[in-house]
């Protein structure tokens, strides 16, 4: 098991999108929980976006949602946030940068989840 685990709730957001113009929009909630020992706070984030038109969107950036929350071991923090593609499905996938109370730094990662709209699977 994973020190910090990562869990995603994505959810196609009809009333933003635009079909026609190519403008497909998802939120997502993400849950992290420290499963490890000692404190940990998220530093850092990388995401890789992929729409089915194998067009790659790379997003790096200090924290998230402004945020760089510390987790105790046992705790969860959660937040959400949202993504345009161009396709009307697509997958996420990256990790956080992590600083354990001791000062050592590790990579987090987020699984690869999917973009999928109602309906897209049968």
């Amino acid at each position: 098991m994973s020190e910090i685990e990562v869990t995603a709730e994505p959810e196609f957001i009809q009333a933003q999108s635009r079909p026609a113009e190519g403008r497909f929009v998802y939120s997502y909630t993400i849950h992290i929980t420290n499963r490890g020992k000692q404190g940990a706070q998220l530093l850092s984030r990388q995401w890789r976006i992929l729409d089915t038109n194998d067009q790659l969107q790379e997003v790096e950036g200090i924290g998230v949602i402004g945020e760089q929350p510390h987790l105790e071991p046992g705790q969860t923090f959660s937040y959400s946030s949202g993504v345009i593609i161009a396709t009307p499905t697509g997958t996420m996938e990256g990790s956080y940068l992590m600083k354990r109370d001791d000062g050592s730094q590790f990579e987090a990662p987020i699984g690869t989840f999917a973009l999928l709209p109602p309906g897209a699977l049968h």
